[in-house]
């Protein structure tokens, strides 16, 4: 899972063959799966200058998500 230098996210991790964008975040330590997550999504919250923000207009709250054990 690549480390972010965002002060909200602390990892992702992409699955393309599934669509599913795994988040843990930085605050609470939990991780959730994004589910239907376009490629262009997952590269575009990479190259963001925000990534928590970003994240958060794009991601939170626009793909259904599941919390992983």
């Amino acid at each position: 899972m690549p480390l972010l230098d965002s002060d909200a996210l602390l990892a992702v991790h992409y699955n393309a063959a599934r669509q599913t964008l795994r988040a843990t975040f930085r605050a609470n330590r939990r991780t959730y799966d994004y589910l239907g997550v376009p490629a262009e999504d997952y590269a575009a919250l990479l190259r963001a200058e925000s990534k928590g923000a970003w994240f958060n207009s794009h991601i939170r709250d626009c793909y259904p998500f599941r919390e992983v054990d």
